[in-house]
């Protein structure tokens, strides 16, 4: 087989030592590939080491062609416009002085045989849902969702031989993430996607895992990856059970046969006793059964260990991947009580999402009322305001303590470390109180200690959250932005299970329906461009 991508014993570390890969080899085949793992497993640095953003510190990668990379977090300045992400406003600059009658030479290299760059550029931005936003939109009004749509884009105009992807669907809306899932399933190259999205996840060739430092290959979409998986830890489970059955038995042997060597000790030295034979002679023979006794001893300790070797590889065979433990503030709100009350401003006319016509079934909304412990789901397309509205509930306040997780987890300080980031919210926490929560999100040791601005976007989220929930006062209303972007499967289902155990009120934007059935969502919003805030 042919590989487009070859990582040749690549180690990295960061500035502060914390090392990330070391000597990892892994070869990617053409077609598509997802490349999953834990968090923190280097996932994200392995792609950016296979698209130059960063340098190995030994090792080597090649790549077969040119090479297009989406970062997990989109690089973002409010002031550059849509065709600046593009990548094209040289070109189109070039375009447009051409048409203005400058025909200086620099304007014609500049184009090159791309004379339909905007036509190509507008058809790219429609096929992806993007036909509202024009060219010289700025960057800092779209939604977070559509910047990494058109930043797609920019990568599908490049049309390159190698694309990688770093958890695309984050942020993405539902008809977003059926458009991405289109394109992904119509790229004719060579595609590498790290991905938590089970859908994006069924359209692969073969799953990549990067676990414990090392990648294996399995043929196959997830599902597929997800039954080699279920029968290799099937047989790992029959492998231990079999090499407990044999320490077992090895030990019993052992005593047996220490039993046995020093019986027929015990019985040689009375028949020396009696024995009339000489004394040179008794010890020898004396000699001659402690050897054969030792040996024997020897022989029955050495199978002992054998079998506790075959255990233990055994059980290294079998998945025993960490999740985070939350442990929600014990914050219980009364059911009757109102928590939040928010003027909406323009008022908006709540439907029935289930009614065909979808027609309207109540007076305006003029005010968006939140009591007791409610669940509420904030859903609606990019771009639409959902994250706005969490913003202003923020600003305005509410009559509880309130806690927001922002979609761009930027509530922490890069230059601190995870610890100081958490003793700068909980002030009155011990140093061992610290660390005690921290443990809880997989933080431990000297990796409370590692600077946020080298976590990796599952990491940061960790230490984001950490943060949140040990603030004081504890939040009774929790705002949650996107929350489960970057969280890889395992980490998913431990937060849905920590926020079903909470007592306080919640709302959460969020695109991730099966995340939403999880935590048991009691009441929907929908926020569109057009309508504003609805009520299903």
């Amino acid at each position: 087989m042919s590989f487009s991508i070859v990582v040749d014993h690549v180690s990295f570390a960061w500035p502060d030592g914390t090392t990330v890969l070391d000597g990892l080899d892994a070869a990617f085949p053409a077609g598509r590939t997802g490349l999953i793992g834990v968090n923190g497993s280097g996932k994200s640095t392995l792609l950016k080491i296979i698209a130059r953003e960063l340098a190995p510190r030994s090792g080597s990668v090649s790549v077969s062609g040119e090479v297009g990379y989406l970062p997990q977090n989109v690089p973002l300045a409010a002031a550059r416009t849509v065709s600046d992400l593009l990548e094209i406003s040289g070109k189109r600059a070039a375009l447009h002085a051409i048409e203005s009658g400058d025909v200086a030479e620099e304007h014609f290299a500049s184009i090159g045989d791309d004379w339909d760059v905007e036509e190509r550029a507008r058809a790219e931005l429609d096929r992806l849902g993007l036909a509202h936003i024009g060219l010289d939109r700025t960057v800092g009004t779209l939604s977070g969702g559509e910047t990494i749509m058109v930043a797609l884009a920019a990568q599908l105009l490049k049309r390159p031989d190698v694309l990688l992807l770093d958890e695309p669907t984050n942020n993405l809306d539902l008809d977003a993430r059926e458009r991405l899932y289109a394109a992904v399933s119509a790229w004719q190259g060579v595609l590498v996607v790290v991905s938590h999205d089970r859908m994006l996840l069924e359209l692969v060739d073969q799953v990549a895992e990067l676990r414990e430092g090392v990648v294996r290959m399995y043929g196959g979409n997830l599902s597929a990856f997800e039954e080699q998986v279920a029968a290799e830890q099937e047989a790992a489970h029959r492998m231990i059970r079999t090499a407990e059955g044999e320490v077992r038995r090895q030990q019993r042997e052992l005593i047996e046969a220490r039993i046995r060597i020093d019986r027929n000790i015990r019985a040689g030295k009375k028949a020396a006793a009696n024995n009339k034979a000489p004394k040179i002679v008794a010890n020898g023979l004396k000699r001659k059964a402690q050897v054969t006794a030792g040996k024997q001893r020897a022989l029955h300790q050495e199978k002992l260990e054998e079998a506790r070797e075959r255990l233990t590889e055994a059980e290294q065979a079998v998945r025993d991947d960490a999740e985070i433990r939350i442990e929600l503030p014990g914050t219980e709100v009364p059911a009757g009580r109102t928590v939040l009350t928010l003027p909406l401003d323009p008022p908006c006319t709540p439907w029935d999402a289930d009614a065909e016509d979808e027609a309207p079934r109540a007076k305006p909304l003029e005010t968006l009322v939140v009591r007791g412990p409610e669940r509420i789901a904030l859903t609606g397309p990019n771009g639409s305001g959902k994250t706005t509205l969490l913003k202003r509930i923020v600003e305005h306040g509410a009559h509880v303590p309130v806690r927001y997780l922002p979609q761009r987890l930027d509530l922490l300080d890069d230059a601190l470390s995870v610890a100081d980031n958490v003793r700068a919210v909980a002030p009155s926490a011990s140093v061992n109180d610290v660390r005690a929560r921290l443990a809880r999100f997989l933080f431990r040791g000297e990796r409370v200690n590692q600077t946020v601005g080298t976590l990796s976007g599952g990491e940061r989220f960790r230490a984001t959250l950490a943060a949140l929930l040990s603030a004081e006062p504890p939040p009774q209303l929790l705002l949650l932005d996107e929350p489960t972007n970057n969280l890889d499967m395992p980490s998913v289902r431990q937060l849905a299970q920590a926020l079903s155990a909470y007592r306080g009120a919640l709302i959460v934007a969020s695109h991730d329906l099966p995340f939403l059935e999880m935590i048991g969502i009691t009441r929907r919003l929908r926020q569109d461009r057009e309508e504003g805030l609805t009520e299903s």
